[in-house]
């Protein structure tokens, strides 16, 4: 199984006004582009169903099977019946989790986001179920909008789209998102201490311990020149740091723990509640992509406003 996480597919670089830019020595994520490459083809098609082939999870390709939403109940019992009738072959569909409904959005499409040239059907650009339930809140469960990308949560008897999901055969390097949290395979911890910082050994990447380097909230532009005045500093000893893009941010989350959101073995610092990523929202460009960690939810913080902390990620060099 490939450790790591994949990649957005944001190519362009904003300005904090939501204008095209140039990428040159941003450190946006259009710049960056850290992270696993995609398979080409990212996705192989049959008549009803489609692998994804960089996560190995084979999904319906009617993406509103069901025509209506349901409640999170009615969610979970439909995709039972689809099991008792072996639809498309197969009894063992499921409610994505949390991970692998967020593995399909795309980060530079919307109304869907999915990547450009998916093969998908009857894609609603709204809110779809997720199979987790908020453990802070266990009344409420995780969804997916599906037209811009957030990740929120919400009472289970508020009705969503139900999107069915299944394991196929996984290539070598298709990334595990089984279980309910982060699900990381190898010997505890987790997070280790790796010279002045931490590194997690689930996905190599490595972050700064204390998660709050400039001690206060910063507007996103400004987030972007701390980092780069960490590596003219070479902060930790090293000249690389980035601000993390959005799946990155997101691969720490561990959704069977809150407040901090991350597994309970982390040794991080000084954990603030929201965090800016190097991603651009492409719904609205003035805003970029952000993570708050009491719950783990995925929103978007608007660029000028001095709201969101500063977080460093660097890549373990082989």
């Amino acid at each position: 199984m490939h450790p790591g996480v994949h990649r957005t597919d944001q190519t362009t670089c904003y300005s904090t006004e939501g204008e095209v830019i140039p990428c040159l020595d941003t450190g946006q994520d259009g710049a960056v582009r850290a992270g696993i490459l995609w398979p080409v083809p990212r996705f192989s098609p049959a008549d009803d169903t489609v692998v994804d082939n960089l996560t190995g999870l084979m999904w319906t390709r009617n993406a509103n099977l069901p025509e209506f939403p349901f409640m999170w109940d009615e969610a979970v019992a439909y995709v039972k019946e689809m099991n008792g009738e072996a639809r498309f072959g197969y009894t063992d569909w499921r409610l994505p989790n949390r991970k692998a409904l967020f593995s399909l959005v795309s980060h530079m499409q919307i109304n869907p986001a999915l990547p450009a040239g998916h093969p998908f059907k009857n894609v609603f650009s709204g809110y779809y179920w997720t199979s987790t339930t908020c453990v802070r809140l266990p009344r409420e469960a995780w969804y997916v909008h599906l037209g811009g990308g957030r990740v929120f949560k919400g009472m289970k008897h508020g009705s969503y789209m139900v999107w069915p999901v299944r394991s196929d055969f996984p290539s070598s390097g298709a990334i595990s998102l089984a279980g309910q949290g982060t699900f990381f395979r190898g010997p505890p911890p987790r997070f280790v201490p790796y010279q002045e910082a931490v590194l997690d050994k689930k996905t190599r990447l490595i972050w700064t311990r204390s998660v709050n380097p400039p001690s206060k909230a910063l507007d996103w532009q400004s987030a972007l020149d701390t980092i780069k005045i960490m590596n003219h500093q070479t902060a930790f000893g090293h000249d690389d740091w980035r601000l993390p893009n959005i799946r990155e941010l997101e691969s720490l989350v561990d959704t069977t723990s809150h407040s901090p959101a991350l597994s309970c073995d982390h040794v991080f610092s000084q954990v603030e509640k929201f965090y800016w990523s190097s991603t651009t929202s492409t719904y609205d460009a003035r805003y970029a992509w952000v993570l708050y960690t009491e719950d783990g939810s995925i929103g978007v913080g608007y660029k000028p406003n001095a709201s969101f902390f500063v977080w460093g990620v660097r890549s373990l060099s082989d």
